[in-house]
């Protein structure tokens, strides 16, 4: 008798749920609403129509001259080089780490099973790794690119090193946490097989484990590269170089048809950037 109760009690609740949830979210977003002070009727006032027109005016048409935008090469390829080199440290710091941070590699799953069973010491000091690797991942991520490059400029000085090391300590915490999901993720039945054979730990994660995950491992990497793209340009605005730096400087005095330009040529590197992702997501 007591288990239709139970049954009946959790079907309840289940249903109650999403009402509780809905009535949370509403309040949640009416509160939101009032305290960041959000009032679409300012782009409808004369003062920030003014503005608008001003603005939109001032970009048309684009500053297409051909010595604006010699000048412009340099920053173009300074952009693109920041976002691969900080890509490369990202993936330089969050791979290994990614792997420490994954439980049924460092602690649990079947490569440990054998390892930790009847040695408390060992299954302690492997735990620790594991949070330790958690938490640098988690701490890495906490702090924007922004923060993580005024830091930077304030080390290393102004110039790309900056944008570069800002990218690659803040997208390393985040592909070491994606990386150490998609590790997670992998069908076991693989490693089952290939540790009844006799594999060892290194063999079985070249042969079992990374193909499984690759293919996942390189999209999403790609997918950061085109982030990179998009955070080398807004780095630049701390003097990190690149598009953003010069991003500033036509802000500053008002080249609102220069900023247009500048706004197509970082378009462009998306788009083109997309465009070879998508054709090695298409080979893998």
């Amino acid at each position: 008798m007591k288990t239709p109760a139970r049954l009946s009690f959790n079907n309840s609740e289940k249903s109650v749920f999403p009402y509780l949830f809905g009535l949370l979210f509403v309040l949640t977003l009416a509160d939101s609403w009032r305290r960041v002070g959000v009032d679409l009727l300012v782009f409808f006032e004369r003062q920030g129509r003014e503005n608008i027109v001003k603005f939109l005016g001032g970009m048309f048409p684009p500053d297409l001259s051909s010595g604006f935008l010699a000048l412009m090469v340099g920053p173009t390829l300074e952009t693109i080089q920041i976002s691969v080199m900080g890509t490369l440290i990202a993936i330089a710091l969050g791979f290994p780490i990614g792997i420490l941070a994954t439980r049924n590699f460092s602690v649990g799953g079947i490569l440990n099973e054998a390892d930790t069973a009847g040695a408390p010491a060992r299954f302690a000091l492997r735990f620790s790794i594991y949070c330790f690797a958690r938490g640098l991942l988690s701490f890495f991520r906490a702090i924007p690119e922004f923060v993580w490059a005024f830091m930077f400029v304030r080390a290393v000085g102004l110039g790309p090193f900056p944008g570069v090391l800002a990218i690659g300590v803040a997208y390393g915490g985040m592909l070491g946490k994606v990386y150490s999901e998609i590790f997670e993720a992998v069908n076991p039945r693989p490693l089952e097989a290939l540790q009844s054979t006799g594999a060892n730990k290194l063999q079985i994660f070249f042969y079992g484990w990374l193909p499984q995950v690759f293919p996942n491992f390189i999209s999403y990497t790609l997918y950061r590269w085109e982030c990179a793209v998009r955070a080398s340009a807004i780095l630049g605005l701390v003097g990190a170089g690149g598009l953003g730096q010069q991003i500033e400087i036509s802000m500053r005095m008002f080249n609102f048809n220069e900023i247009l330009t500048l706004l197509i040529v970082l378009f462009l590197m998306v788009a083109a950037v997309d465009y070879i992702s998508a054709k090695v997501r298409a080979i893998l």
